[in-house]
């Protein structure tokens, strides 16, 4: 059997299959696209189908893979952590638009986030907080691929950093509600990085309620949300003394990260 006639009988989106392909085969993607009447060995065929059929059952082909790209770094992904999404990146792009020497990233998962930060800032510090160990495991070995050195702690959101404060708290935490039909889609991520109660908003809450504690003076919290939030996330802000509560939208048009400034003394 040939490439181009595998190619063919999967039934997927070309580009995936040529990327399924390029991967079953060990070849650079160009390859591919440029000797479709190559044979393929047996272990290839096997290989390519394997993936083609999990693929067929919804299966994120970043997962098949075992990698994504995120804001220029190729990261591991495995199952144990959500995929890092295009949309995301509105968030590094926020925290690099601010003077700051000191982060922390809260539900880390793959890293992507405070990586991409570290990449950016190679002088500054940035902690990277995750509750499940796995995830953990996985931004771990993102940061050694990448030779990036960011400080790991394990627990859930500001239950490690104890007496400790940053001039940038930045999350994508969890934002999805209970019943929400759209989890049917997302069935193969973690749900504990997905699912918050009933509106979606639990972990939020619970990020707002306890972040000013943990900034220095003038320093910022920056929340990626979902779609039709941001009214709620600005109301919790400013609720909690947040001053300067702004909404920032993706390239869709749509609020997808909410942040203000530290209000008062504390």
């Amino acid at each position: 059997m040939t490439l181009a006639e595998a190619l063919a009988s999967s039934g997927l989106e070309p580009r995936e299959a040529r990327l399924l392909m390029a991967e079953a085969c060990g070849l650079p993607l160009a390859s591919v696209v440029a000797s479709p009447d190559r044979l393929l060995t047996e272990d290839a065929r096997e290989r390519f189908a394997a993936w083609a059929a999990r693929r067929s059952r919804g299966e994120p082909i970043a997962y098949l893979l075992g990698r994504k790209e995120f804001y220029g770094l190729e990261l591991v992904v495995t199952p144990a952590v959500l995929i890092p999404r295009p949309e995301t990146e509105l968030l590094v792009d926020l925290a690099l638009a601010r003077p700051w020497r000191s982060l922390v990233d809260l539900g880390t998962g793959s890293g992507a986030i405070a990586l991409a930060l570290k990449h950016h800032r190679p002088g500054a510090r940035v902690v990277a907080v995750e509750s499940a160990e796995e995830a953990l495991a996985v931004a771990r070995r993102n940061a050694a691929r990448h030779g990036l050195v960011i400080e790991l702690s394990l627990g859930r959101w500001f239950e490690p950093l104890a007496g400790e404060r940053f001039e940038l708290i930045v999350s994508n935490p969890p934002y999805v509600a209970e019943d929400d039909p759209h989890l049917a889609e997302l069935r193969f991520e973690p749900a504990y990085a997905l699912v918050s109660g009933p509106d979606g908003l639990a972990d939020i809450r619970d990020i707002v309620a306890k972040a000013q504690m943990h900034l220095t003076p003038d320093g910022e919290l920056l929340l990626e949300h979902g779609q039709g939030q941001d009214g709620e996330v600005r109301r919790l802000m400013e609720m909690a003394g947040f001053r300067q509560v702004m909404t920032y939208p993706d390239l869709a048009g749509i609020g997808r990260v909410t942040g203000g400034k530290r209000g008062g003394k504390r």
